[in-house]
């Protein structure tokens, strides 16, 4: 079995790709072509690709490129498709928002149009988002009305009908995972979660002083981000393509995220935590809480971390990284899986 992920460096991605290992794939993975190394998630899954037993291999390609897109989806011939990649932070969806929807929109369509000019019979996973729905109240399912509240937001929702356009239009299999937030060790550092769990941990051992933080009244539905790649794959192989919303069915503000995550250390956030305008949103969302009841019935998915049980599970995690500088963020982790 041959799978290829887009954005494998991600969050998401790095967990994907260990997932599919275990279960016997080869993995492919796109990588975006830098000065810099951008590796460290998966570099404990990477081994030097001369070596027979070798099944993670990487290529250099850009969601901007279609001809790229087309000539390695011929030579791979991938069975699974997930396509990850995007410009994926939201508040920076406000400054760049043109670039948000070349590589968040459009980015899909090239995908989409690659596996379809190429001819070659793989499944299709598109990574949509919670942030679809924006203003529409919750809790939000699969026939929820999308109301989206940024440039990333819309851009995902030209995605998702993108998606089903091809399935509906082309006889794809395609599918939408319409996933609510989630989080883990390895999310990017200017994340809302990763910057309170590091800068926790930073203030524990006396290398940081303050924290400064944007709209704490926001609620999410918070998830373990090992738990909902898993979902992505059982959504491969049922037997007809549907799109699911992935979530916990929980909402805590980030006030209450915060709060755990000091808490883990015997802290007092509102000892160390400003607020900055900087960080607030044009448009706000307030609350995303999922419906994740047709995941449960037809998948046999449903979540087991609660969020402020991984808010702790992070802080750790950043403490480990400050204490022992020569681990990897990988490194730092326990094994999630329960397989």
């Amino acid at each position: 079995m041959r799978a290829l992920i887009t954005g494998i460096t991600g969050q998401d991605g790095s967990y994907l790709a260990e997932f599919l290992l275990r279960k016997g794939y080869e993995v492919h993975g796109l990588i975006r072509r830098s000065s810099q190394f951008n590796t460290s998630r998966i570099d404990h899954l990477y081994k030097d690709p001369h070596i027979e037993a070798s099944r993670l291999k990487l290529h250099h390609a850009d969601l901007t490129d279609g001809s790229r897109i087309v000539s390695l989806i011929q030579r791979i011939e991938p069975v699974e498709i997930y396509n990850l990649a995007a410009q994926s932070h939201v508040r920076v969806s406000f400054d760049e928002p043109e670039y948000t929807g070349l590589v968040t929109g459009l980015g899909t369509t090239r995908v989409l149009e690659a596996l379809r000019i190429s001819r070659v019979a793989a499944k299709y996973y598109q990574a949509s988002s919670s942030e679809m729905f924006g203003a529409t109240p919750p809790p939000q399912s699969e026939t929820t009305e999308f109301y989206p509240r940024s440039p990333y937001g819309a851009a995902k929702v030209y995605s998702y009908w993108m998606t089903r356009n091809y399935r509906e239009a082309y006889d794809l299999f395609a599918v939408n995972g319409i996933l609510f937030n989630h989080e883990s060790p390895r999310r990017g550092e200017t994340f809302v979660t990763r910057k309170i769990s590091r800068a926790v941990a930073r203030i524990k051992i006396g290398k940081q002083e303050k924290l400064y933080l944007g709209n704490l009244e926001a609620k999410r539905d918070w998830g373990f981000a090992p738990e909902y790649v898993e979902a992505m794959w059982l959504m491969l192989q049922h037997e007809i393509p549907l799109d699911f919303v992935i979530a916990t069915g929980t909402s805590y503000s980030v006030e209450q995220f915060l709060d755990a995550a000091f808490s883990s250390v015997d802290l007092d956030w509102s000892k160390y935590v400003e607020f900055d305008s900087n960080y607030s949103r044009p448009t706000e969302v307030d609350s995303l809480i999922g419906d994740a009841t047709k995941a449960k019935s037809i998948l046999g998915w449903k979540s087991s971390v609660n969020p402020l049980e991984l808010a702790g599970l992070m802080v750790d995690s950043d403490l480990k990284l400050l204490k022992e500088p020569h681990l990897k963020v990988a490194d730092a982790n326990v094994n999630y899986w329960k397989i």
